[in-house]
């Protein structure tokens, strides 16, 4: 038998929850597929920038359960600022860390009390038809299979892929990633900490690996409130060596670095890596459209994407249902007036920090001074868009236009990874 909706959800984390809550309270008929069970950990920084609170709030969801985090402090060897969230609008002046098991959980929870239907332990793939040459394939539905082991078809008019990295979910459908970009590899854990009610999150900018190799990306502490704190680092591919890159190493020597400050315990688990998605060859098709890290949307300079799948949710969602044939379309032109400009100059400028001698250099002049650091932190908090204001916006459209320049030359040159 086949069961007909009118939105089948593939992934129950931030993007899908999203898309969830929003298509059902407006009446749709949703059903949603997690591989994972009620309470499961996804491997993630946690930490909300005022963006995402602002995603959140759109969605009704209260932050109660939420550790509130006022700003950011950014180290680049010995230049230490502490910056407060400037609060432009229409974002707060404040983030939250909310670890992902009860984040993820409660996203869900209101997700069933919308009305959508809640299928967990299901694994769930789109039925596909192919179409000839560069046309991108049309989705027709998922088949599932639950804990029982029973395949169950269903179909609907929208299939959104809300599945995270890549996978052979998003290969059906030519939403993998674009082979020559950048992508990030980060790993994370947790300790116990005095200082875990701290309301500002830390960045230190100036890794270095085993080898004394500068890397673009970053170690953080994110202080969750509950006792504990989130450590871990990160790193794009652009990198030299990257290839070779010990994230257990970089963890350690991190850890090391801040153990002391932090009055760090043991890890309460073992570090766990996860890929960090950073682009994607179609985001869109008939019948379907890719939310969150799914369409590529997290930014390439730090990483953070929980407020684009959250956006990106609620968009599919009032797309769809204000006109459900036209969805698709409509979601990729407007993902891409919204966010394309900034994720584009990230990925660019992550071939640029790719050099030792510039990352070495460059990060320095990122905290040098005040205006500078400003700018930086609004970059860090995902605060920047296409139409964004003063000197945060003026100075990302200006880089856009040079990168774009430079960008044959940056890949050209890029480092060995």
């Amino acid at each position: 038998m086949t069961e007909r909706r009118d939105v089948l959800v593939i992934g129950g984390g931030p993007a899908g929850a999203a898309v969830a809550i929003r298509a059902a309270a407006g009446g749709a008929r949703v059903t949603v597929f997690e591989k994972g069970r009620p309470g499961r950990d996804k491997i993630c920084g946690d930490g909300l920038t005022p963006r995402a609170v602002r995603a959140l709030e759109t969605l009704d969801v209260g932050l109660d359960d939420a550790h509130r985090i006022d700003g950011l402090r950014m180290i680049a060897n010995d230049t230490v600022r502490q910056m407060d969230w400037p609060g432009i609008a229409p974002f707060p002046a404040h983030g939250a860390v909310w670890p992902r098991r009860r984040l993820d959980e409660r996203l869900m929870e209101l997700a069933g009390k919308a009305g959508a239907e809640l299928l967990w332990e299901h694994e769930a793939l789109p039925t596909v038809v192919e179409r000839p040459g560069a046309l991108p394939n049309r989705a027709t539905g998922v088949v599932s299979t639950g804990p029982d082991g029973v395949e169950r078809t269903w179909t609907a008019p929208l299939v959104v892929l809300a599945t995270g990295a890549p996978g052979d979910a998003a290969r059906r459908l030519g939403a993998e990633r674009v082979p020559d970009e950048t992508f990030g590899l980060a790993i994370r854990t947790y300790a116990e900490s005095p200082r875990h009610a701290e309301r500002y999150l830390e960045a230190c900018l100036t890794l270095r690996d085993e080898s004394g190799t500068p890397v673009p990306g970053y170690g953080w502490i994110f202080p969750a409130g509950d006792g504990t704190v989130n450590i871990g680092v990160g790193a794009l591919s652009t990198m030299k060596g990257f290839k070779k890159l010990n994230l257990n190493k970089l963890q350690d020597s991190y850890r090391a670095l801040v153990g002391a400050d932090w009055e760090l315990g043991p890890d309460l688990e073992r570090p766990r890596a996860w890929r960090l998605p950073m682009s994607t060859l179609r985001r869109s098709g008939p019948g379907w459209v890719a939310i969150g890290d799914a369409a590529g949307l997290v930014n390439p300079m730090n990483g953070e994407g929980i407020d684009y799948a959250l956006e990106s949710g609620v968009l599919a969602a009032d797309l769809f249902l204000a006109n459900p044939t036209s969805t698709p379309i409509r979601y990729d032109v407007e993902v891409g007036e919204r966010f394309d400009a900034f994720l584009r100059t990230g990925r660019r400028f992550s071939f640029l920090i790719g050099h030792p001698w510039i990352v070495r250099n460059g990060l320095r002049v990122a905290v040098g001074t005040q205006a500078v650091a400003e700018i930086t932190l609004q970059v860090m908090g995902n605060l920047v868009d296409g139409d964004t204001p003063g000197a945060g916006g003026w100075t990302m459209r200006a880089a856009d236009r040079l990168l774009a320049a430079a960008d044959p030359v940056l890949r050209r040159t890029r480092a060995a990874a």
